[in-house]
């Protein structure tokens, strides 16, 4: 005869030891000790890719990896940082192979400057344009471009633009476009919003895979369903949305229609991330300390750990602990075999590779 009782005797104590499992740093909280104290198995590797002849490197927070598991795509700003793009005509994108040397490169007049960059599941390249090219004196020299997504094919053909050209606020879109992520099913998200002050824009979008818009979520502040500076987006295996709230030193975790359904605190003020298909994910903290005295007790690096569980399991320190400024990795990214890839704003701009010893 079938025992009612004891099957939810039995029941809840699967349940309970499923729960049991979970580490308790995903409760984290917002006041809990830094998490500074984990092993770093990697090799910092300076110097691996090559520019083009006359060409030296530049800030960049961009960085993807191909969809053969190797190359490695970048978002690079004209051999600075602010406005070069705008006023030259030099390529921004561009595509190294696993050995660091460049295949292709496009974005000529056409990115003012990369912020983001994603490849999709076809093997397009999306790049977030977070400026314009308006003068200081709010002129325009031709187009007015910025302030967009843009989606080019592998070979750099221009396929789709999202947002108006020099920027919209809301209720339009976009301005300041952080980062942009294509789901398995097509559908876009952006994260938008890159200052602080009062007024600015602070939310998510989302988007079909034709570029129309179904909603959004979010707004400036520090409650918990508010973001300063959604400043990157990754997405697991089981679809949920992990958004780098960088000014509130968290990472917050959505289903693909704006639930909120956890914090994390432990992987410290994140500029970047990134999940892989083994749900590893990568956290790079590019400001603590040296653009937020506030959070100085966490030191910046790049955090690996479960993005099912909020386990850590690894910690690569900043090469430069002394560095003043946006220092270290800002974008992250790891290539099929676990090789990680930082892309940095500067002082130091370009990308450091980072290789388990």
């Amino acid at each position: 005869m079938f025992n009612y009782n004891k099957s939810i005797k039995t029941a809840l104590m699967s349940l309970t030891a499923a729960v049991a499992v979970i580490p308790m740093l995903s409760m984290a909280q917002p006041d809990m000790e830094p998490t500074n104290s984990l092993p770093n198995p990697y090799q910092t590797i300076e110097g691996w890719a090559k520019m083009p002849a006359g060409r030296a490197w530049g800030s960049t927070s961009a960085v993807d990896v191909d969809i053969d598991g190797t190359s490695i795509w970048v978002g690079e700003r004209c051999g600075g940082n602010v406005g070069p793009c705008a006023t030259t005509n030099l390529d921004s994108i561009f595509k190294f192979d696993a050995n660091g040397n460049m295949v292709t490169s496009f974005g000529a007049g056409l990115v003012m400057w990369p912020h983001g960059i994603h490849v999709d599941f076809e093997g397009n390249v999306w790049v977030t344009d977070g400026r314009d090219n308006r003068a200081q004196d709010g002129s325009v020299s031709g187009e007015l471009k910025g302030h967009q997504v843009l989606k080019f094919s592998p070979e750099g053909e221009l396929l789709m633009r999202i947002g108006e050209p020099g920027g919209a606020r809301e209720p339009g879109y976009l301005f300041q476009p952080n980062d942009v992520y294509v789901a398995p099913n097509g559908d876009i998200f952006i994260g938008e919003g890159h200052s602080n002050a009062a007024g600015s824009t602070a939310r998510v979008l989302k988007f079909n895979s034709q570029g129309q818009f179904i909603k959004s979520w979010g707004s400036l502040g520090t409650g918990p369903d508010q973001f300063q500076q959604p400043h990157s987006l990754a997405m697991d295996s089981q679809g949920r949305l992990f958004v780098a709230d960088r000014g509130n030193n968290r990472v917050v975790i959505f289903d693909q229609e704006g639930n909120r359904l956890d914090t994390w605190y432990q992987f410290s003020r994140n500029s970047g991330l990134y999940i892989d298909k083994n749900d590893i994910l990568y956290a790079a903290d590019s400001e603590s300390g040296s653009v937020n005295p506030e959070h100085v007790a966490w030191l910046r690096g790049i955090r690996i750990g479960s993005a099912i569980t909020g386990e850590l399991t690894a910690f690569i320190p900043d090469p430069n602990p002394d560095c003043t400024g946006t220092c270290t990795a800002e974008g992250v990214v790891a290539d099929r075999n676990g090789v990680i890839y930082g892309a940095e704003v500067g002082p130091v701009g370009g990308i450091k590779r980072y290789v388990r010893q």
